[in-house]
């Protein structure tokens, strides 16, 4: 357990920490895992609001975590509550007041708001003591509510949320709603920009950009705690890689609709201009401002390159789409780069495009059967995917099907 004075120097920290977080799904997972932190909470939920409503974005439980696999993440299903004084969170929405309850299955009977027990009903598991507050912005603003469960002292037995807490968390609370305020703007100009390429390709749905972008994250989780990539490499790489995989396609916005919109197979001169969004997009990122605009050029750059060296664009200069010295064939093709020669990010996201595509319907097909899809990928390892990444992929599959059914195409 933290002393009081290591709990304000950790928020203090954590305020810095939380500030250079820039993608709002790394963010809000952080957010729940340090305020747990900070008042030893096994569990935790954080709501966002939206509209009328508050979206149950992100869960954490410790107790149902250990159950599981090793390496396998907690899956779980988003909803939404209604802003109201009927449920603990919906009543902290709706007046700003933080809640710390004991035990919520002793609730007075003369209180406007129940606790709801389907959850632990379903999955064995007892809540007991909730500490529930508004994440408030500089402006007053209630933009979420972060819910904490299941206080524990020293030997991990179940108490109540002490009192001398509440300010220290309602302190985080507030840094952290500046954070995510700042982060929903980042991703509200990223999705700005994928409407955008949306007007110009059907395809290139907002559903579609997270779904792929999810998948890169967590195919990428798999594969780096297996290679043993400390903690802080992997989230900081998970920020700059989810909002750069958003993008892969953003240089289709260059192409003619002549082509982009054909619903027929393209002409091999017609697939040879499509391929180069690939170039077009990496050029939009070629001032390197930040590890997010490296990121973001290699992602647009080699997610179409394939393990086995038949992709494309291949080794070229992002700039004017030229061979690079030594790397053009005598018959002036350029030579596609293989294996590892590919940027780690461009092998995943090439991955989670091409498991998305299968996946969906589209203008042309329909949806492949999961089954089609995942023998098509399998046999796709060591010639079109990295091996190493296919493993990663099967590794975490079940939560790749939940990412599937939280952005549905017609959300």
């Amino acid at each position: 357990m933290l002393s009081e004075k290591q709990k304000l120097t950790k928020i203090i920290n954590l305020g810095i920490e939380i500030t250079q977080v820039k993608d709002i799904d790394v963010l809000l997972e952080k957010i729940l895992k340090e305020a747990r932190k900070l008042v030893n909470a096994d569990a935790g939920s954080i709501y966002i609001k939206e509209g009328d409503t508050l979206k149950f974005s992100y869960t954490q439980n410790d107790t149902m975590q250990k159950r599981l696999p090793v390496g396998k993440k907690l899956i779980y299903s988003t909803f939404s509550i209604p802003i109201n004084n009927q449920s603990i969170s919906g009543y902290v929405a709706n007046t700003g007041e933080m809640l710390n309850i004991p035990d919520v299955y002793k609730l007075s009977g003369g209180l406007p708001y129940l606790f709801n027990k389907r959850y632990d009903d379903l999955s064995g598991y007892r809540t007991q003591s909730v500490l529930t507050f508004p994440l408030k912005t500089n402006h007053g603003d209630i933009i979420g509510v972060l819910q904490l469960i299941n206080g524990q002292n020293e030997t991990g037995k179940v108490i109540p949320f002490r009192k001398k807490d509440e300010p220290l968390i309602m302190n985080f609370a507030s840094t952290a709603a500046v954070a995510i305020e700042r982060a929903q703007m980042t991703r509200a100009m990223i999705l700005r920009m994928i409407k955008m390429a949306e007007l110009r390709d059907p395809k290139e749905t907002g559903a579609h950009v997270n779904r792929v972008a999810s998948y890169a994250v967590v195919i990428y989780e798999q594969w780096a705690a297996k290679r043993g990539v400390p903690q802080p490499e992997i989230d900081k790489n998970r920020d700059v890689l989810r909002m750069a995989a958003m993008l892969h396609d953003v240089g289709k916005v260059a192409i003619s609709d002549t082509i982009l919109k054909k619903p027929a197979r393209f002409t091999p001169e017609e697939y040879e201009v499509m391929k180069r969004h690939t170039i077009l997009g990496a050029q939009l990122f070629a001032e390197l401002y930040s590890a997010f605009d490296e990121t973001a050029l290699l992602v647009a750059l080699n997610h179409h390159e394939r393990w086995d060296g038949a992709g494309y664009p291949g080794y070229v200069n992002h700039c004017d789409g030229k061979a690079l010295t030594g790397h053009a064939n005598n018959d002036g093709s350029v030579q596609g780069k293989r294996a590892e020669e590919i940027p780690v990010f461009g092998r995943i996201v090439a991955i989670a495009d091409v498991y998305d595509a299968l996946s969906s319907r589209r203008v042309y097909k329909e949806a492949w059967d999961e089954t089609k899809v995942l023998e098509e990928i399998k046999v796709s390892s060591g010639t079109y995917f990295d091996p190493e990444m296919i493993e990663a992929f099967f590794a975490c599959l079940d939560s790749l099907r939940s990412i599937s059914e939280r952005y549905p195409d017609n959300m």
